[in-house]
């Protein structure tokens, strides 16, 4: 699931980090989006097994450019929807390391079902 909300965050145009991974004398880019995966719990169990994974993420949009903070978190609100994601509200405020750069995120999940018609019956 990391690597669909990846790519499709890269398509919007914009780099995107895993929060905390930019170095110390890595300069921010003018614009990039942060992830953190959260929790990836079990859900749904039938027969002590588990049934689907509940993903769920923060993602924030930095810019140097107040204006067009919303703007790219709400498309990228909207596109994440269009994939399955669960993506609510406006969001929220974020800390930026650098004074010039303002932030915004907004929480997600997305349900990956887990396939048990595959899984081979045992007889006894």
């Amino acid at each position: 699931m990391e690597d669909l909300l990846i790519s499709l965050i890269e398509s919007l145009g914009y780099p995107i980090f895993q929060t905390g991974s930019l170095g110390a004398d890595e300069l921010y880019p003018a614009s990039f989006f942060t992830y953190w995966n959260n929790s990836a719990d079990g859900n749904e169990f039938y027969d002590n097994k588990e049934n689907s994974i509940i993903w769920s993420f923060d993602l924030n949009f930095y810019s140097d450019d107040p204006s067009i903070i919303m703007e790219q978190l709400m498309k990228a609100k909207e596109l994440l929807k269009q994939n399955g994601f669960i993506v609510y509200g406006k969001g929220h405020a974020v800390k930026s390391d650098e004074v010039t750069h303002t932030g915004r995120g907004v929480d997600i999940k997305i349900i990956e079902r887990i396939d048990r018609r595959k899984e081979k019956c045992k007889k006894n």
